[in-house]
């Protein structure tokens, strides 16, 4: 209507139209990455469970769509003996729309679910697995058409609920351990099986979101996947270390301005039987409880990575700024080394790599505090 009486503006409309798409993903992804992952609030994953309820019921309603038109009977005196019955007429709107929406459900999913990842990735191995999920959110958009096909929307679906679950089951129960990371793999893959099964016509197959779940566990065991709901906050190594107001202060060579290409925290030097160390803040949700470790590594000329010590503190959620924990070494030999945290079965949540300088620290040279 607005076209026949301003006609001028078509090609405006069509621009829009053809960059509607792109504009919407950004901006919502870009309202995504201000809004979740600085923490994991249950306010968050109760919306991530709205938009996988969403999904769910409308998977259920194309599937009761698709089997009730296969099962529909011509009208006596149409349709010749033998001829398929024709398909309702819908309008376009009314048979494009539930794909449309569920492109945005599953949009909304990968979006958040990216974003949590990429925050709790602190290793190369981690930060490729979350950039996999981004490809898939940008995938998402291209995706739409191929929603009518079954067996993709139960892998995509099953793949949202499990890693949806591996946030929500630590959250709720307040412990971090591999049994809960099985439990939470498969009971999403458990919850799209079901959807099938209740599914009038149980269209698609169900067998390759069995086959996400055996990934998803074959990752976590070779520590590719973060071990979320914890994120990494802060983490600092220096020569001293003091608590004031609360926070702890770790205190690092002074570097002269004009000297850029020295980090105080990646080239160290340390004086005689100087203590070195190490202060994490890790956040974790309100109620979970578990124990993280600084594993400290030394690289070997001949035997690569040694572990030369491994020492445990407690963790308690809650804390929005993380929780601290710290621990120090001395006597450390000059060269490579890395300390990283990690939970109680070895699953990694950081690491940082430094170089210890055979030159010793000079006698009286300036420290400078950063606050943790």
């Amino acid at each position: 209507m607005i076209l026949r009486v301003f006609p001028d503006l078509e090609p405006a409309m069509a621009a829009i139209k053809r960059t509607a798409p792109a504009v919407a993903f950004f901006a919502g992804f870009a309202w995504d990455a201000l809004t979740l992952g600085r923490s994991t609030s249950s306010g968050d994953l109760w919306l991530l469970a709205g938009y996988l309820a969403g999904a769910a019921a409308l998977l259920w309603y194309l599937g009761h769509r698709q089997s009730s038109q296969a099962g529909s009977v011509p009208d006596a005196g149409g349709l010749s003996a033998g001829m398929p019955p024709s398909p309702p007429v819908r309008p376009p709107w009314l048979e494009s729309g539930p794909y449309v929406l569920l492109q945005f459900l599953y949009g909304g999913l990968f979006s958040a679910l990216f974003i949590f990842y990429f925050k709790s990735s602190s290793h190369w191995p981690a930060v490729v697995w979350a950039l996999g999920l981004g490809a898939l959110l940008v995938a998402n958009e291209f995706l739409k058409d191929r929603y009518s096909r079954f067996t993709l929307t139960w892998a995509l679906f099953g793949l949202c609920a499990m890693l949806l679950l591996n946030f929500v089951i630590p959250h709720a129960v307040g412990g971090l351990s591999a049994g809960w990371f099985i439990l939470s793999t498969l009971a999403g893959a458990g919850l799209a099986h079901l959807l099938r099964h209740r599914t009038p016509g149980r269209p698609g197959r169900i067998a390759p979101a069995w086959a996400v779940a055996a990934g998803l566990m074959l990752a976590y065991w070779i520590d590719v996947i973060p071990p979320v709901p914890l994120v990494k906050r802060d983490m600092a190594l220096g020569q001293d270390l003091t608590r004031a107001q609360g926070s702890y202060v770790i205190w690092q060579e002074d570097v002269p301005w004009w000297n850029l290409f020295r980090n105080p925290q990646e080239d160290i030097r340390l004086g005689s039987g100087q203590r070195l160390y190490c202060v994490s803040s890790i956040f974790a949700p309100a109620g979970l409880k578990t124990r993280l470790y600084h594993r400290w590594l030394y690289r070997d000329p001949t035997r690569g990575w040694l572990t030369t010590s491994r020492i445990g503190f407690d963790l308690s959620g809650g804390r929005t700024g993380g929780y601290r924990g710290y621990t120090w070494k001395r006597n450390l030999t000059p060269g490579e080394w890395k300390v990283a945290v990690e939970t109680e079965n070895g699953r990694t949540v950081a690491v940082h790599h430094f170089h210890l300088s055979p030159d010793p620290l000079p006698a009286g040279s300036a420290l400078v505090q950063k606050a943790i």
